[in-house]
């Protein structure tokens, strides 16, 4: 599955066919990422109906004002792109790298616009406790004189490119990113053809200027599909509602690692006294940031679990 608009996807087959497909029922619960059975329903073959979908590797949920929803499928990589300016949300990364680790998938997070010298060191005072925990952090200068990969810098091209040539090699990877930290940016410079077969995709899916704000697979490495990039442009946070809250801590590598030692097997790392967690807290193991995004994502799960 490559794209999707309502109850419209676009699938792709292993020669490289587009076929747009229907569910047969009113819903569907495909997502980008999945692999599909479907069956063509017109002399040419490019036109067919959704008849199930294979068992996932793994599986992410995007959450708004309203509700949490499933949105992309059997990933091998999340790369999470924030910047000097505007300043990022802790509260997004960390949500992003929860659901990550909850569901296996590797984790790369890219600095941009590190040529900002002061906003620059900031962000990277802020993600040295990411950095301790173990996730690999990239560093960056997307600077942008247009809307497409033509107008950029050569430079910058074949920087970003060597950057995460290597990285991005194999599998499919989901990139995400908040308004103004060069996510687009990023996109035109790995993908030049990005723009025109997002046209392509909404023509196909008769959505119009509203696929901009749906989940998109390019290939990165054309007619070899071995390397892909997924870009979800339309949502702010993910959802972690279908997380345990009694397994929280376990998704937090710097709270993971104080686990087993609380003196009550039950513990939930708030209150109770011998708390393993809450004593790395005090020793300065567990950045306070990181503990206070601990307690309002515990609180977060701790309401919807009695709903």
């Amino acid at each position: 599955m490559v794209a999707g608009h309502g109850r419209h996807y676009q699938v792709e087959t292993p020669e490289g066919r587009q076929i747009h497909v229907l569910p047969r029922g009113k819903k569907s619960e495909a997502v980008v990422g999945d692999r599909v059975v479907w069956m063509p329903t017109n002399a040419t073959g490019d036109e067919g109906v959704l008849e199930s979908i294979e068992p996932r590797r793994n599986l992410l949920y995007r959450q708004d004002e309203w509700r949490t929803k499933s949105f992309a499928a059997n990933l091998d990589r999340l790369l999470v792109l924030v910047a000097a300016e505007p300043v990022f949300s802790e509260s997004q990364l960390a949500r992003a790298l929860i659901s990550a680790e909850q569901a296996g998938i590797e984790v790369l997070i890219l600095l941009n616009k590190v040529d900002l010298i002061e906003s620059a060191a900031a962000a990277r005072e802020r993600l040295l406790p990411y950095r301790a925990m173990g996730y690999e952090v990239l560093e960056v200068a997307l600077k942008a004189r247009g809307h497409t990969a033509d107008a950029l810098d050569c430079d910058l091209i074949d920087q970003a490119r060597a950057l995460l040539g290597e990285r991005l090699g194999q599998g499919a990877t989901l990139v995400l990113g908040p308004s103004g930290t060069g996510k687009s940016t990023l996109v035109n410079l790995l993908v030049p053809q990005a723009a025109a077969l997002t046209a392509e995709i909404s023509t196909a899916l008769n959505s119009g200027r509203h696929t901009t704000t749906h989940t998109r697979w390019y290939w990165l490495d054309g007619s070899r599909r071995e390397a892909a990039l997924i870009d979800s442009p339309g949502f702010q946070e993910f959802g972690l509602q279908h997380i345990q809250v009694t397994d929280l801590a376990r998704w937090m590598p710097d709270l993971k690692a104080h686990l087993g030692h609380c003196r009550f097997h039950n513990c939930s790392h708030l209150h109770e006294p011998g708390c393993g967690v809450r004593e790395a807290l005090t020793r300065g193991e567990i950045a306070a940031t990181r503990y206070r995004l601990y307690e309002a994502f515990h609180e977060e799960l701790g309401r919807a679990a009695k709903w």
